[in-house]
């Protein structure tokens, strides 16, 4: 088996908040006054659905009040995927919701963007990002997401996250916005609810990507439209596992939606609250599922095809991936 560290990735679908190493987390904190329970980061959390993690999160957020807060946990971000071997990246970031907490909208990004170009020339990742929105949030907050996405060339998308329950159609013109100029629509979809979650991302969101898409499978008819649409899915298995979408890693669907001929790309989604890296999810899955090195690396193509990185270092990173897959 050879090193998944060595294996060039692309990172599609991760949530910077939900990076920060715990004991910066813990540094900033302390400096901005805000205490961080013991029990998170602890490597066992196991949440018994969505609401308790966005909470979780939440106590993440408030520790976040300085420009060198943000700019801090970004390049740390860069340092610790170039590690676990990803070449590309696009991180989500939930500026505008940063900004109004704090009182200046334009701020949190600004700071973020910086600790990334200053990651990138340090490690050897190329990184951009989406900016996403709240479902639950409102639809001013959506557009305010959309004026900082439009600000910043790093910006290459935007989308809706949280909980599914609430409905796309309110953000459908932001949503139109942001294509006509230039921006790719990216939702979560198909993660706590099913396929009408899904095509709501599709026909009314115009989504490029499912975000997470598992629950395609709960309805055959929808699983040959994703397919014939040759729509990735930003498939996070051991995020599923922690917030209960799937029992457990072994009873994850990952194989069923390979067999079903989707486009799968493997991703983290919320790496600090399970501990693990990317390379760490590629191993986990090898081990789950006896995906042989080929296997792996066919997800790796997959996450350079569904990515938005520029040709010439899609081609550079397929022409990598070939050689790991050569060295013995």
């Amino acid at each position: 088996m050879r090193d998944v560290t060595r294996l060039p990735k692309a990172h599609l679908h991760v949530h910077l908040e939900s990076t920060i190493r715990w004991r910066t987390l813990r540094e900033i904190g302390a400096a901005n006054g805000v205490e961080v329970p013991a029990h998170l980061g602890d490597g066992r959390t196991v949440f018994t659905g969505f609401r308790e993690f966005a909470d979780a999160n939440s106590i993440i957020r408030s520790c976040l009040l300085r420009p060198e807060d943000f700019t801090r946990i970004a390049l740390e971000f860069c340092e610790d995927e170039a590690a676990q071997g990803t070449r590309y990246v696009e991180v989500t970031f939930t500026a505008a919701a940063h900004g109004e907490r704090l009182g200046d909208l334009d701020m949190p990004l600004e700071a973020v963007l910086r600790g990334l170009e200053e990651g990138q020339r340090r490690h050897d990742v190329v990184c951009r990002v989406i900016l996403d929105h709240s479902r639950r949030r409102s639809v001013d907050r959506a557009w305010n997401t959309l004026k900082l996405a439009k600000a910043h060339d790093a910006v290459i998308g935007i989308g809706m996250a949280g909980e599914e329950a609430y409905p796309l159609a309110p953000f459908a013109e932001v949503i139109t916005a942001a294509e006509e100029a230039g921006l790719h629509p990216l939702h979560h979809a198909g993660e706590d609810c099913g396929p009408d979650s899904i095509r709501e991302a599709i026909h009314i969101g115009r989504t490029k990507r499912l975000g997470h898409g598992v629950r395609v499978l709960d309805d055959p008819e929808l699983v040959a439209e994703v397919r014939d649409l040759l729509m990735p899915l930003e498939v996070c298995p051991s995020s599923n596992v922690i917030l209960g979408v799937a029992e457990s890693l072994a009873a994850h669907p990952l194989p069923r939606l390979v067999d079903a001929g989707l486009v799968v790309t493997l991703n983290t989604d919320i790496p600090n609250m399970m501990g693990i890296s990317l390379s760490d999810e590629y191993v986990r899955v090898r081990d789950a599922f006896g995906c042989s090195d080929s296997e792996l690396a066919a997800f790796a193509r997959a996450g350079v095809d569904a990515s938005f990185a520029p040709d010439e270092l899609k081609t550079r990173l397929h022409k990598e991936i070939t050689q790991w897959l050569a060295r013995p």
